[in-house]
C-alpha cells in the first residue's frame, strides 16, 4: 500500500461526496482495489480514520461521513458552569484534489470482479476529479449541556450527536458521544494545599473542575504556588480529574510569574526550539549582492517607514509622488521574508505553528526570531533590503488605474514615527520640519492621497465604529504607571489607508488569476442577528435598510453617522458590532463586509502574520512564471491549513493579549477600592451590568448588589425595574464605586451609585 496520507485523503473525500452511497468496509476495499496482502493495512487506515472522527462506522458496519450520520466533530469549549459549545472542524482534506491512494499497477484481487459498482462517481473520483466541497459544507456550532458533555474538558476533540437542530438564532444542541483526542494535558493553575492532598485551580476559566493532586505528587509545590499540572486521570461521573505537579512556575502574584502563566495557559510558544536556533546560522546579516540580481533596483528612490516609537520590526515602507495631472504614484514596499523563510524549513514550520506575533504589554512573542524580524527582514534605514513591491497609479478619485507588482531591492531613507509625522502635519513642528526637510513634501502628498482614499471608502459604505482605545503604561519596575488613550493621529490614518488599498489591489489581482490564495474575509452578518438589530434600532427610531435577505455595509454606516454626537451612539455601535461575524482567513474570496470590499487579503505584514508570508510565495512564483499546474496543485493542498491555523492562532493571541491587559488593569485598580468613577454601561447580562470606565477598565455590577429588583430584557439589551419605570441600558453613563478587585481571576466588582 502506498502513502497512508493519500489513502486517507481519498477515503475521506469519497465518503463526503454528495453522490456517495454508504457501503461496508469490504466494499470500500474493492473500490480501492486493495490486494489481499495489504488488507490488514487498509483495515488499520479505517480504524485510524474512525479514531480521528473522520469517518463513522454504523452498527451495520457501513462507512459514512460523521455528518451524514448526524454527528459533527469539533473542539469542545467549556465553561465554569459546566456547559459548553462545540465548533465543527471542516477537514481540509475535503477541499483538495485527492490523489489516488493506490498504485494503478498493483495486483488486483480476484474478488474485485464480484463488486456491484455501477456508480461512475467512484471510478471518476479515483482519477482525481476536483470537487468543490467547500461550498457544500457550512460549519456548525452546537450547544452541549452539563449533563451531555460526557467527560469532555475544554480543548478536547469530540464527536457530537446532534439532538436538536438549529432554529433561527438558537443554536443546535447535542450530546458528546466520544472524546476523540484530549486537549493539552498540562494545566496552568494555582495550587491549594491541604494536609494530605491538594487541588490545582485552573487559570483557564473554561475548565469547570479543580484537579485533585495526591501528596506524593506535590513535587515541591507549596500553598499559593503557580504550577504546571499534568492530568493523569480524566474526570468520571462524580469525580474530579487527577493530576501531578510537573513544574512550579513561581509564587502567584509576582509579575513575571503572572505573565508567563498567561502565555503558557494559551499554549503560546515563547522560546524558539533548538532546530530553529541552529538553522539561523544559515541566515546572513546582510543582503547578498547575488540575491539582488533580477530585481527592480529602487535603492535611489525616496522610500521611508512610519511606525510606532517602540517598533523594532519594519515590514512595510512607502514612497509617494504626484504627477502633473493631479494623479498619484504610491509605492508600498513589503519585506521579502520568504527569501529567507523557505518552505518546509524549521523556520517555516515554526512560523506556521505560531502563525502570528503576539503583542503583550511588556513583551512581544514574535512569529520569527529577532535575527529576521529585527534584522535582515526588517526595512531598517540605510540598509539594503529585499522587498516585494506594488507601485500603484491612483487617480484623483482614489481609484487604482494601473499597478505593477515587482520583486525589488530597496534602501529606506528614514525611520519615521507616527508621532513625528503627525507633529509635522498637524502642528507644523519647525524643528522636525527642518530635520526632515527632504521628506516634508512627501508627507503632505501622502496626507492628500490618504484623505482621498478614505473618502472613497466612506462613500462605498465602509463601517467606522471609532471606539476609544487605550494603552497601559508601565514604570521601569513593571508596576502600572497609568492607562492612557491611544492616539490615532493623521500619520496612523495615512499608513492605514495605504495598507488597505494595497491589500485590496493584491487580492483582486490574484482572485482574477484564479490561483490558490489566502484571503482575509468578513462575511455578511447573520440574518437573525440583523433582525434583532433592526428591532433594537426601532427603539431609537433609526431605520436600518434591511429586507431580510441582503444588507449593504452602507446601511449600517448610515445609522452610525445619524447617531454621531448623540447619547445613544455608543450603545448603537456596541449592539451593531455584536451583530457582525468575526473576520478570519479563508481560501475563498468571500469579501470583507466591514470594509465594504469585494476583495481583501493580508499582504503587508509577513514578519508578523503567516497568511502574508504564505501568499508572498505564491505571488513570487507567479512573477517568476513558475506557477504551473503542479505548483498550483501543491498550493491548493496547503493554503486551507495555513488559513485555518492562522485564524485559530489569531484568536488565541487576541485572548492572551486581553488577559494580560486585564491582569494589569486589575493590578492598577487594586489600591482604588472605595474610590468613585464615572463610566459607560458596556454590556448587560442576566446576572449583571458591565461598566467601562473612561480609562478603559471594565468591571461588573452584580444584580444582587442593586437596591431594586430588575428583569433582563434581552431584545433591548436592558434591565427594567420590577417596581418602578426605571431602566438601565447599554451606553448609559453611570457613577460607580470600586467594590473589590480579584487579581488572580482578573475581575473587578463595582457598586452602582447612580445613572444619568
Amino acid at each position: 500500500m502506498n502513502d497512508y496520507d493519500k489513502v486517507k485523503r481519498s477515503i475521506v473525500g469519497l465518503i463526503n461526496d454528495p453522490s456517495y452511497t454508504p457501503m461496508k468496509k469490504n466494499d470500500l476495499r474493492y473500490i480501492f482495489q486493495v490486494p489481499k496482502a495489504e488488507r490488514s493495512e487498509f483495515q488499520k487506515v479505517l480504524e485510524e480514520l474512525e479514531t480521528d472522527g473522520k469517518i463513522y462506522i454504523s452498527s451495520k458496519n457501513k462507512v459514512l461521513s460523521p455528518r451524514s450520520a448526524g454527528f459533527i466533530v469539533g473542539i469542545f469549549e467549556g465553561n465554569k458552569k459546566g456547559y459548553g459549545f462545540v465548533d465543527e472542524i471542516i477537514d481540509e482534506e475535503l477541499l483538495t484534489d485527492p490523489d489516488e491512494g493506490f498504485d494503478s499497477n498493483s495486483d488486483k484481487s480476484d474478488d474485485n470482479k464480484n463488486i456491484d459498482n455501477d456508480n461512475d462517481i467512484y471510478s471518476e473520483y479515483l482519477k482525481g476529479n476536483n470537487y468543490d466541497y467547500n461550498e457544500k459544507i457550512e460549519p456548525k456550532t452546537v450547544y452541549i449541556s452539563k449533563d451531555n458533555k460526557k467527560d469532555a474538558m475544554d480543548g478536547d476533540l469530540v464527536m457530537v450527536l446532534i439532538t436538536i437542530s438549529a432554529d433561527g438564532d438558537k443554536k443546535a444542541e447535542g450530546v458528546v458521544t466520544k472524546v476523540l483526542k484530549r486537549g493539552d494535558k498540562k494545566i496552568i493553575g494555582n495550587f491549594e494545599m491541604q494536609e494530605n492532598f491538594g487541588f490545582v485551580v485552573p487559570m483557564n476559566r473554561r475548565i469547570e473542575s479543580d484537579i485533585f493532586v495526591s501528596k506524593d505528587d506535590f513535587n515541591g509545590a507549596k500553598d499559593g504556588s503557580r504550577v504546571v499540572c499534568e492530568i493523569v486521570k480524566y474526570p468520571e461521573p462524580g469525580k474530579k480529574p487527577e493530576g501531578k505537579i510537573i513544574e512550579v512556575i513561581g509564587q502567584k502574584g509576582e509579575r513575571y510569574v503572572e505573565i508567563d502563566s498567561i502565555v503558557r495557559d494559551h499554549n503560546l510558544p515563547d522560546d524558539f526550539p533548538q532546530e530553529v536556533v541552529d538553522f539561523l546560522e544559515n541566515i546572513p546579516d546582510k543582503v547578498d549582492p547575488n540575491d539582488m540580481k533580477g530585481r527592480l533596483d529602487l535603492r535611489d528612490e525616496m522610500i521611508f517607514t512610519i511606525d510606532g516609537d517602540d517598533s523594532k520590526d519594519f515590514d512595510d515602507a512607502i514612497s509617494i509622488s504626484k504627477n502633473d495631472d493631479g494623479t498619484y504614484v504610491l509605492g508600498v514596499h513589503i519585506a521579502d521574508v520568504t527569501h529567507y523563510v523557505r518552505e518546509y524549513t524549521p523556520l517555516d514550520k515554526e512560523a506556521l505553528k505560531r502563525a502570528t506575533s503576539v503583542y503583550l504589554v511588556d513583551k512581544v512573542i514574535p512569529m520569527l526570531p529577532k535575527k529576521l524580524s529585527n534584522g535582515i527582514c526588517s526595512l531598517n534605514p540605510d540598509e539594503d533590503r529585499l522587498a516585494l513591491s506594488i507601485i500603484m497609479n491612483i487617480d484623483k478619485g482614489g481609484n487604482v488605474n494601473s499597478y505593477d507588482i515587482k520583486k525589488t531591492v530597496i534602501r529606506s531613507k528614514a525611520r519615521m514615527t507616527y508621532h513625528k509625522v503627525s507633529e509635522i502635519l498637524e502642528n507644523n513642528d519647525e524643528k522636525l520640519i527642518d530635520e526632515y526637510s527632504d521628506l516634508v513634501d512627501d508627507f503632505k502628498t501622502a496626507e492628500e492621497l490618504a484623505k482621498i482614499l478614505r473618502a472613497r471608502r466612506e462613500k462605498r459604505g465602509a463601517i467606522e465604529f471609532d471606539f476609544d482605545e487605550s494603552k497601559i503604561i508601565l514604570n521601569s519596575d513593571g508596576t502600572v504607571k497609568g492607562i492612557e488613550p491611544y492616539e490615532r493621529r493623521i500619520s496612523n490614518k495615512i499608513i492605514e489607508e495605504f495598507m488597505l488599498v494595497t491589500n485590496e489591489t493584491i487580492a483582486e489581482h490574484f482572485y482574477w488569476l484564479e490561483v490558490p490564495f489566502v484571503y482575509r474575509v468578513h462575511e455578511d452578518p447573520d440574518p437573525d442577528k440583523l433582525l434583532k438589530l433592526q428591532n433594537f434600532l426601532n427603539i431609537f427610531e433609526y431605520r436600518l435598510k434591511y429586507n431580510g435577505e441582503e444588507i449593504h455595509p452602507k446601511a449600517m454606516q448610515s445609522v452610525i453617522e445619524q447617531a454621531e454626537g448623540k447619547p445613544e451612539k455608543q450603545i448603537i455601535s456596541s449592539v451593531m458590532l455584536r451583530s457582525m461575524r468575526q473576520a478570519r482567513y479563508d481560501t475563498e474570496c468571500l469579501g470583507h463586509f466591514g470594509l465594504a470590499a469585494k476583495y481583501y487579503c493580508h499582504f503587508t505584514s509577513p514578519i508578523r502574520r503567516y497568511p502574508d508570508l504564505q501568499i508572498h510565495r505564491i505571488i513570487k512564483e507567479w512573477l517568476d512564471g513558475k506557477l504551473d499546474g503542479k505548483r498550483r496543485k501543491h498550493y491548493d493542498s496547503i493554503v486551507f491549513n495555513a488559513a485555518q491555523q492562522s485564524s485559530v492562532q489569531e484568536r488565541r493571541a487576541e485572548l492572551a493579549e486581553r488577559d494580560v491587559d486585564d491582569y494589569y488593569k486589575a493590578v492598577f485598580m487594586e489600591d482604588k477600592v472605595g474610590e468613585k468613577f464615572s463610566g459607560r454601561v458596556s454590556s448587560i447580562t442576566s446576572f449583571g451590568i458591565y461598566v467601562e470606565l473612561d480609562n478603559s477598565v471594565e468591571g461588573l455590577i452584580r444584580l444582587s448588589s442593586l437596591d431594586e429588583h430588575y428583569d433582563y430584557i434581552e431584545s433591548t439589551y436592558s434591565l427594567k425595574s420590577q417596581t418602578t419605570s426605571k431602566q438601565i441600558r447599554i451606553g448609559e453613563r453611570v457613577d460607580i464605586e470600586v467594590l473589590g478587585v480579584n487579581v488572580d481571576m482578573r475581575e473587578i466588582d463595582f457598586k452602582l451609585i447612580g445613572n444619568y
